[in-house]
């Protein structure tokens, strides 16, 4: 549909994230010279221009998964979207009525809503206050689809599906080309002159969906909320105004850059929600460097990248990873395009 498709071995499908965090392989690609080089993350200073501005996405996955019980005993897979005021937004694995009860223990049920197609609306028996700490007792960790059968334990994916600095709980997937960065890696760029800043983009499920005709046509994606606070933001616009390169870890933060950013290329419009659709050929107003990981043939993802550095260019690099053995996807390796 799109033109950006490539093939890949099954098995180069990561499974579970590198250990140590920083052992990932990199690839490196100057779009000037086009030169490539080949390393591990835990190097990825060697590579950043000098006193880069490196900015990371807080955001916190949730334990967003819950198994409901229907009167009937049937279950019911309910992935926690958003609140919406004494509401939640969720989007269940199969149908359900409007007014059923939908419990997951003792004195902890769901009175079912409206539909909007494949999402419901959902009542809890309890002050949605609670929420945050009724999935963290009794939810799971969502991973994304094409991750079959992960080794992983629940303890391990809350520990290793989340960067080391997350903070601000909301997303139902990591920003993963953070997942590479340790507090010692960070400790080190910032010795060596670089400075790290922090802004937040909640994931939601829109990022595994499947590229739409009507995406392609109307140019806009699904939308997620951002923020990025005030002083981050004067920061940012000083050292992009006094030439420092500005490097986003990670599609969800090019998201926020140049959502916020207006026309003159200055962060002004630091909140909201954006459906932003970044695709070549873009003119970007604000990022200028990106690590990221692979992603999935066909994606907006995908297309994001290849706005960086030609969709040529990028489909080139991929099959070379390949044929390195590169591990793909969410829990694989890394690619920075400087």
């Amino acid at each position: 549909m799109t033109g950006y498709d490539f093939s890949f071995p099954a098995e180069l499908v990561a499974r579970e994230p590198a250990s140590p965090r920083w052992s990932a392989r990199l690839l490196i690609h100057d779009r000037k010279t086009r030169r490539t080089e080949w390393d591990v993350f835990r190097n990825i200073g060697k590579y950043l221009p000098p006193r880069s501005v490196l900015v990371l996405n807080e955001t916190k996955v949730l334990p967003a998964r819950l198994v409901l019980r229907k009167a009937t005993g049937g279950r019911v897979r309910a992935l926690y979207l958003a609140t919406e005021g004494k509401d939640i937004r969720v989007m269940a694995d199969r149908p359900v009525r409007e007014g059923e009860s939908l419990v997951l223990e003792a004195k902890l049920s769901f009175r079912v809503g409206k539909r909007d197609g494949k999402y419901l609306l959902l009542r809890p028996s309890f002050p949605v206050r609670r929420l945050s700490a009724v999935l963290a007792a009794h939810g799971t960790t969502p991973i994304p689809p094409y991750i079959k059968n992960p080794p992983l334990s629940e303890a391990r994916l809350r520990r290793e599906y989340q960067t080391v600095f997350a903070r601000r709980a909301g997303s139902v997937a990591a920003p993963t080309a953070a997942l590479h960065f340790t507090p010692a890696l960070l400790r080190s760029l910032r010795r060596a002159g670089h400075a790290v800043r922090f802004l937040t983009l909640h994931v939601n499920l829109g990022t595994f969906a499947p590229l739409t005709e009507e995406a392609l046509r109307t140019g806009k994606l699904h939308r997620e909320f951002y923020e990025i606070p005030a002083g981050t933001a004067a920061y940012l616009n000083r050292a992009r105004a006094a030439g420092r390169p500005i490097v986003a870890v990670g599609t969800t933060v090019v998201r926020a850059l140049e959502s916020a950013a207006d026309a003159k290329g200055r962060l002004r419009k630091l909140s909201g929600g954006t459906d932003i659709f970044i695709r070549p050929p873009y003119r970007f107003r604000f990022a200028d460097r990106l690590i990221t990981n692979f992603h999935v043939p066909d994606s907006s993802l995908l297309m994001l990248v290849s706005a960086f550095a030609s969709r040529r260019t990028v489909l080139g690099l991929y099959r070379q990873a390949v044929k390195k053995r590169f591990r793909l996807f969410s829990f694989g390796d890394a690619m920075f395009l400087r």
